[in-house]
C-alpha cells in the first residue's frame, strides 16, 4: 500500500498516479536511483540553497517541477559536487552556473539524437504481437553501459584536445579572444527544397549533410562549432587548413546528385570562444560572405586573403605566381608549390560591416 505524501501529491516512491509505469522504470533503470526528494529536501540535503539549487537545474535545461518529489540521491550529489566546487574557490558561482549550461545544452541534443535517430531502430518490435515497450527496456538495460562509457571517452578525448590547444596559446587573452578562420558552409535554396520535399526526404537530406561536413571538418584538421540545419560552422587555428575544408565541402557536394549547390564564406581575424560557441565581427564577416558567395564558389575576407599569402599558401596574384614560376625554371629550380589561388572581387557594402573586398578561392592545378 502506497502512502500519499501530502506535500507533493506523489507516493512514498514519488511517482505521479498519471504517469506511465514503463516511463517510470526507465528513468528509475537510466538513472540509477529512485525517486526520493523534494527540490527543497534535496537542496537541504546537499548543503545549498534552494536558490541556488533552482538555478542549477534550470541551467542544465530543466523545467521547475515546484515541490513534487522527483529528484534522487543522484541529483544531491550532483548539488552538492558542483557547490562544492564554488566552496573550495575552484569556481567562481557564476562559472559553476555556465558548467551546469554548457553541460546540460550539450548533453541534451545528444540525448535528443539517440532517442530520436538510434534508440526507436532499435525498439522497433522484433516479432508480431510484441509492443515496443515490451523491448525498450531490455534494449536500454544492455545498452546504457557501453554508451555512457563511450561518453566519457569521447569527452575526455576532447577535453585533452581543447586543453591542449589552450595551453599553446600566446597568452592568457588569447585563450579567449584567438585569431582563427571561421567558415560557414550553406546549402543554396534549401528554402525552396522544404516546399517540395516530404519531410523524411528533407530530414535524410540534412543528415546527409551535416555528417559529411563533420567528417570533412574533423579529418582535415578543423572543428564543428554547431549545425544549423542547411548550415554548418566550423573552425580552425590555420587558415589554408579552413581554406581546404571549404574547397573540400564543395567538390564533395558537388559529386552527390542528391545534394543542392553550396556555398561558403570564410573569415580571419580575433574570434570570442565561449560555451564551445564562437563570437565576434569575424563570424559575422563570415556569415555575411557566405550570403553573397556565388553557388559551389568560396568567398574570404582580406585578412583571410593575406593570411594564405603570408602562409605561401597563396601567391599574391597569378601574375606573381606566373613570374616566380618562369625565375625557377630559368635557374633550373622548382617554382613555388602553391594550393590555392586568390581572385580578388568587386569591393562591395556588407550590411553592418561596411565596406569589404571579397577574394575568390580557388584550389591551383599543382600539376
Amino acid at each position: 500500500m502506497t502512502v500519499e505524501d501530502p506535500d507533493s501529491g506523489t507516493d512514498a516512491q514519488g511517482a505521479d498516479p498519471g504517469e506511465d509505469p514503463l516511463a517510470l522504470r526507465l528513468e528509475g533503470l537510466i538513472l540509477g536511483a529512485e525517486r526520493r526528494y523534494t527540490p527543497f529536501q534535496a537542496a537541504r540535503s546537499a548543503g545549498v540553497s534552494m536558490e541556488l539549487a533552482s538555478r542549477f537545474w534550470r541551467a542544465m535545461g530543466f523545467a521547475d517541477i515546484g515541490q513534487a518529489k522527483a529528484l534522487t540521491e543522484a541529483d544531491v550529489l550532483a548539488l552538492r559536487r558542483l557547490a562544492g566546487l564554488v566552496e573550495a574557490g575552484l569556481l567562481s558561482e557564476a562559472m559553476a552556473v555556465q558548467v551546469a549550461r554548457s553541460t546540460g545544452q550539450t548533453t541534451a541534443r545528444l540525448a535528443e539524437w539517440q532517442i530520436d535517430s538510434f534508440l526507436e531502430g532499435l525498439t522497433e518490435p522484433p516479432e508480431p504481437g510484441m509492443t515496443r515497450t515490451e523491448v525498450t527496456y531490455p534494449i536500454v538495460e544492455l545498452l546504457l553501459p557501453e554508451l555512457e562509457e563511450f561518453l566519457v571517452y569521447v569527452w575526455r578525448r576532447q577535453l585533452a584536445a581543447s586543453a591542449g590547444r589552450v595551453v599553446q596559446a600566446a597568452d592568457d587573452e588569447e585563450m579567449v579572444d584567438r585569431r582563427l578562420a571561421v567558415g560557414f558552409a550553406d546549402l543554396v535554396g534549401f528554402t525552396r527544397l522544404t516546399r517540395r520535399m516530404e519531410e523524411e526526404e528533407l530530414g535524410e537530406l540534412v543528415e546527409a549533410f551535416e555528417t559529411t561536413a563533420a567528417d570533412l571538418v574533423a579529418a582535415n584538421g578543423g572543428r564543428l562549432i554547431k549545425t544549423l540545419g542547411d548550415e554548418v560552422l566550423y573552425a580552425a587555428d590555420d587558415a589554408g587548413v579552413a581554406a581546404e575544408i571549404a574547397l573540400r565541402l564543395i567538390e564533395t557536394m558537388a559529386h552527390d546528385e542528391t545534394m543542392p549547390e553550396l556555398r561558403v564564406g570564410m573569415a580571419f581575424g580575433t574570434v570570442t570562444t565561449r560555451m564551445g560557441d564562437v563570437f565576434g565581427t569575424t563570424v559575422n564577416l563570415a556569415s555575411r560572405l557566405t550570403s553573397i558567395a556565388p553557388k559551389d564558389a568560396v568567398l574570404v575576407d582580406t585578412a583571410f586573403a593575406e593570411e594564405l599569402i603570408r602562409t605561401q599558401d597563396a601567391p599574391s596574384s597569378e601574375a606573381e605566381a606566373a613570374e616566380e614560376a618562369a625565375a625557377a625554371e630559368k635557374e633550373g629550380e622548382e617554382p613555388p608549390a602553391y594550393r590555392f589561388g586568390l581572385q580578388p572581387m568587386w569591393q562591395r557594402p556588407v550590411r553592418g560591416l561596411g565596406v569589404v573586398e571579397p577574394w575568390l578561392l580557388t584550389r591551383r592545378d599543382l600539376g
